[in-house]
């Protein structure tokens, strides 16, 4: 009977392990839906930034969609979007701040409305990468407007 038990939990098991972040070096590898892409700018992102576009801007729908991937520690800019940005994480945990506003922690499954014109930035935690989906809309009234860096002090706050 323990026998039977023991194989019938087996499969639970290594499901379990295979859907779990894993750790190396004290960092947290964290799970990604799409390709890595490529590296963003050094001049808009502070440490490793990845991008896939998913969606290509167009006439049609005036909306561009992508995946980001920060490593552990990376952060975008400050920048603000003409007509606001939505993100949508998918994976690790990060921050995510507004301009005057306290810093927040975000995490898989979390939903952030960027509004329009409102300078923000957002990436990964020092120690857990962090994947998130953006989309643009309205992008008629421009994409991105990318400012200055995040300094350590604004992100370690």
């Amino acid at each position: 009977m323990k026998r039977i038990t023991i194989l019938a939990l087996m499969p639970l098991l290594v499901l379990g392990q295979a859907c779990t972040d894993t750790k190396e070096n004290n960092k947290t590898e964290v799970q990604a839906i799409f390709p890595k892409g490529e590296l963003g700018p050094a001049e808009n992102f502070t440490g490793n930034a990845w991008n896939t576009r998913l969606v290509a801007n167009d006439s049609t729908y005036n909306t561009v969609i992508g995946n980001v991937y920060f490593e552990p520690g990376a952060r975008s800019n400050w920048h603000i979007h003409p007509a606001g940005q939505i993100l949508i994480i998918t994976s690790g945990v990060g921050f995510h701040q507004i301009k005057g506003k306290p810093k927040q922690t975000i995490r898989k499954g979390d939903v952030i409305k960027c509004p329009p014109n409102v300078e923000h930035w957002h990436g990964a935690s020092p120690d857990t990468g962090l994947y998130q989906l953006y989309i643009i809309p309205n992008t008629e009234k421009g994409i991105v407007q990318w400012l200055k860096p995040v300094t350590s002090e604004e992100y370690n706050k």
